[in-house]
């Protein structure tokens, strides 16, 4: 079945679209992760910051390999990003006591504070972005931005 010239444009159209909304997210990306980065303690990385977040947000043990999975990274950088973390105080690992060859990943205090004091240095900044757009225009841009992220993971998971 062939296209007529109207269902043409639109499907450039919506091409156009999909490389605009791609290109913005990349972007953000970018200059987030930057900022983030600045406000981060000296030799903390993003991917500690994040296990940090993380684990404050659920406020309970996970296991190494939940990590990995939550973050779709591979069992051996999980196990890199935690010995760091643990190296630096930031995060308590201790095994399974029903199983030894099982561990779990808590924050610690000092993790807990690393992580609320970069919180404070760009959450004002972040605030002040939501602010200016106005809150309602942020809710009708989550949606699509959470939809944008599932669909992303879906695809993510069928390469494995």
């Amino acid at each position: 079945m062939t296209k007529t010239a109207s269902e043409k444009a639109q499907d450039q159209s919506s091409e156009r679209l999909a490389a605009s909304l791609f290109a913005e997210v990349l972007i953000a990306d970018q200059l987030s992760r930057n900022l983030i980065s600045r406000a981060l303690p000296r030799g903390m990385q993003i991917s500690h910051f994040s296990v940090l977040n993380l684990l404050a947000h659920v406020n309970e043990e996970r296991t190494p390999a939940q990590l990995a999975g939550a973050f779709h990274v591979t069992r051996g950088a999980m196990t890199n990003t935690l010995s760091r973390l643990e190296w630096a105080g930031h995060v308590h690992v201790r095994p399974d006591w029903d199983d030894a060859r099982r561990k779990f990943v808590s924050i610690s205090p000092a993790g807990r504070a690393a992580r609320d004091a970069a919180i404070a240095s760009f959450m004002p900044l972040i605030g002040e972005v939501v602010r200016d757009i106005g809150s309602d225009r942020v809710r009708i841009a989550l949606p699509v931005l959470r939809e944008l992220r599932l669909r992303l993971e879906g695809d993510g998971d069928q390469s494995r």
